[in-house]
C-alpha cells in the first residue's frame, strides 16, 4: 500500500479526475487496429493539427513513441544522434539497438542542458561503408525540466537540413515549456519531422502519448507499432481521457510551474541544500554527502515521495496542491530543527 503523503516523485503518478473518468466512461469506441475507433482518431486528428503535422498515432507510452519515431526514420545499422542523458538515449532500455538494431551517437550535455552544436555537426558520419549511417538528430524539451531555446533548436533544425537528416523530438513535456514560452505548440515544434508527446505526465491522462510527424513517418510508425505490440483495439476509452487533457488540463500547468517554483524557493532556505531553480516543474536538489541518506529516509518515513539521495527530483504536477507544497516543506524543516 502507498504510504505517501506529498507524491513529488513523478508527474506520472497523477489519477484521472471525476470528470476525466467520465469522458473514458462516454468514449466511443471501435477497433483501433483496423483504424475503426473514432475517439482514437479524434484524438490523432486533433494532435496533428495542433503541431501543424500530416498524421498522428496513438501509442500506449512514452517509450514506445520515441523508438517507434527512431525506427521510423532509421533502418538496420543507422544511427541517431542524442544527448548524453536524453531519455530515449539512456533511460528507455536500449530499445533502439536491440530492437530496432539502431547505434547510437550520444554527445554531452552543456550546463544548459543543450549539446554543442559543433560537436552535433563533427558526430555526423561520411558517406562511408565503415561507419553507420547517421540518420536522425534527436532533441528533449523540455530537457530535465529545463526550457531550451527555441533558437537552439532551429540552430540544430540547420545542421539536420543542410546534412538532409530527420530531425525528432522527445517533446514528453513540450506542453511544459510552451507554457513557461508563453508560445503555442505548433510554433514550438515547427521545426521537427516528428514529434513524441506524453499524455500521462503533466496532462494527467491515465496512459498513452502521441507520435506526429510527416505522413510517411506515421505510416511506417504504424507497422512497426504492431510489431512491437502496441497495437490496441477498443482504445478510444484511453484516448478519451487524451482529448480531455488537451481540453482541461494545458493551461494549468502554469500552476504545477508556480508551485514547482514555490517548493524550490522553500528548500533553498537550507544551506546544506544546493537548489536548481525551475524552469517548469522539475526540482533538483543537490543535497550534502552525509546529509543525503539520512534526509531521504527522514522524509520518506514521514511521507515525503521524490527520487534519489544525493541528487533528489522533486516533481510537481496536478495532484499536488498549495498544502502539499506546504506539508512537504513542514516535514523538511522538522527534520534540519532536528
Amino acid at each position: 500500500m502507498n504510504s505517501i503523503r506529498y507524491d513529488f516523485r513523478s508527474d506520472t503518478v497523477t489519477r484521472p479526475s471525476a470528470g476525466m473518468r467520465q469522458a473514458m466512461a462516454e468514449a466511443e469506441v471501435g477497433d483501433d487496429v483496423f483504424g475503426d475507433d473514432p475517439t482514437v482518431n479524434r484524438l490523432e486528428q486533433r494532435m496533428a493539427a495542433l503541431l501543424g503535422k500530416d498524421a498522428a498515432i496513438f501509442v500506449p507510452s512514452g517509450t514506445q513513441s520515441n523508438l517507434l519515431a527512431l525506427m521510423s526514420h532509421c533502418g538496420r545499422g543507422d544511427e541517431f544522434i542524442a544527448g548524453q542523458q536524453a531519455h530515449l538515449y539512456s533511460h528507455e532500455a536500449g530499445g533502439a539497438a536491440v530492437l530496432g538494431s539502431i547505434q547510437p551517437q550520444p554527445i554531452a550535455h552543456q550546463a544548459d542542458g543543450t549539446m554543442d552544436l559543433a560537436e552535433i555537426e563533427a558526430a555526423i558520419k561520411p558517406d562511408d561503408n565503415h561507419y553507420a549511417r547517421t540518420t536522425v538528430i534527436a532533441l528533449e524539451n523540455t530537457f530535465g525540466g529545463k526550457v531550451l531555446p527555441v533558437s537552439y533548436m532551429a540552430q540544430v533544425a540547420d545542421i539536420a537540413k543542410r546534412h538532409e537528416l530527420g530531425f525528432h523530438l522527445d517533446g514528453a513535456r513540450a506542453f511544459n515549456a510552451c507554457v513557461a514560452l508563453g508560445l503555442d505548440i505548433k510554433s514550438f515544434t515547427a521545426p521537427f519531422d516528428s514529434v513524441s508527446i506524453c499524455l500521462s505526465k503533466g496532462l494527467g491522462a491515465p496512459i498513452g502519448s502521441v507520435l506526429i510527424g510527416r505522413q510517411d513517418l506515421i505510416d511506417k510508425a504504424r507497422r512497426h507499432r504492431k510489431m512491437l505490440g502496441g497495437g490496441m483495439r477498443q482504445s478510444g476509452i484511453l484516448a478519451a481521457a487524451g482529448l480531455y487533457a488537451l481540453d482541461h488540463n494545458v493551461d494549468r500547468l502554469a500552476d504545477d510551474h508556480r508551485r514547482a517554483k514555490t517548493l524550490a524557493e522553500g528548500l533553498a532556505a537550507y544551506p546544506a541544500l544546493k537548489v536548481t531553480m525551475p524552469d517548469t516543474n522539475i526540482v533538483f536538489v543537490d543535497v550534502e554527502a552525509e546529509l543525503g541518506q539520512r534526509f531521504t529516509s527522514f522524509l520518506e518515513k514521514r511521507g515525503v515521495g521524490m527520487i534519489g539521495y544525493g541528487k533528489q527530483r522533486w516533481v510537481t504536477h496536478l495532484d499536488v496542491d498549495d498544502d502539499t507544497v506546504t506539508g512537504a516543506l513542514a516535514e523538511v524543516a522538522a527534520f534540519f530543527r532536528g
